[in-house]
């Protein structure tokens, strides 16, 4: 499965957290590569998508549509400065 940009979920990330995310900066929890989040790779499927870091392929959050609502669990990924907590 070819990987999309962390562009492709830029609109759960809106519904999310009210704002355009994808140019926010964050930390792989993993490699501890900075990124913004347009930078990571995206591999989605229904009902989610897997987000995982392009330099060591570690998972840096995962969304899940459960019951029309988008989950988002980003235990792989901090955000810099606490932008979205």
């Amino acid at each position: 499965m070819e990987a999309l940009d962390g562009n492709a979920i830029g609109g759960d990330l809106f519904e999310i957290f009210g704002r355009e995310m994808t140019t926010t900066n964050g930390t792989c929890a993993e490699c501890r590569t900075r990124a913004q989040i347009a930078e990571l790779a995206v591999y989605g499927s229904a009902p989610g998508s897997v987000v995982r870091c392009r330099t060591c392929a570690s998972v840096a959050f995962v969304l899940v549509n459960k019951g029309g609502q988008t989950q988002l669990h980003r235990a792989g990924f901090k955000l810099d400065n606490h932008e979205g907590s």
